[in-house]
């Protein structure tokens, strides 16, 4: 059984930051990476950053230089950091972990947590 529980969600004024965490248990292959996700009210989900198993990092084009995500080294936590926060950071967030398929030798995005909020305003 994998769960993946976030925390680290709240308010907060426009350029503070805010440190999310991602506590995960059950069996979770360490051939996948990690990522954090967010939704905005009347948006899409999207990928924030994500991280593979080699430490390599990714991060979308608007919290490139603000948001950091790191994991601890039996990845049983996963991190973001964020900083300089708007507005428009405003989201449920959510952590996820990919599935490793041995049939194919492949990760494929499978697990969720539940989300935590956050909130930016004034």
């Amino acid at each position: 059984q994998v769960q993946l529980v976030e925390s680290g969600g709240g308010s907060v004024q426009p350029g503070g930051s805010l440190k999310l965490s991602c506590a995960r248990s059950g069996y979770v292959s360490r051939r996948c990476g990690m990522s954090w996700h967010r939704q905005a009210p009347g948006k899409e989900r999207e990928l924030v950053s994500s991280i593979s198993v080699d430490g390599t990092t990714t991060y979308v084009d608007s919290v490139k230089g603000r948001f950091t995500i790191s994991q601890d080294r039996a990845r049983t936590t996963l991190y973001l950091q964020m900083n300089g926060l708007t507005s428009e950071d405003t989201a449920v967030y959510y952590c996820a972990a990919d599935q490793y398929l041995n049939s194919g030798g492949y990760c494929r995005l499978t697990y969720w947590g539940q989300g935590t909020q956050v909130t930016v305003s004034s």
